[in-house]
């Protein structure tokens, strides 16, 4: 996959984050990969290369919206603090609702 941007912090290696359906009109892929050394730090970097993203991830109040769920190497997260590893996987999940 190609890469948009070099990481803005080169001893912070790019990991692979898994785009659900739902948002990937903002990314154009189902997978893409980031910077940075915790959740907000990564969501911020797909921010920079995919303007409006964060925000349909993250609240006002910096807070995962309820309709989306990030798994980190197969674990639950809601803190955009959580601290990352080079070697970590995130993967986004958004429910869908009908009526």
């Amino acid at each position: 996959m190609p890469w948009r941007r070099p990481c803005y912090n080169p001893r912070v290696l790019p990991m692979r984050i898994l785009i659900p359906t739902p948002l990937r009109s903002y990314t154009g892929a189902r997978e893409v990969e980031a910077c940075g050394q915790s959740l907000a730090e990564v969501l911020l970097d797909l921010d920079r290369r995919y303007p409006g993203f964060r925000f349909r991830m993250i609240d006002e109040q910096d807070k995962v919206r309820p309709h989306i769920r990030v798994f980190i190497n197969g674990e639950q997260t809601f803190d955009v603090q959580h601290v990352l590893q080079p070697s970590d996987a995130i993967h986004i999940v958004q429910a869908l609702s009908g009526g």
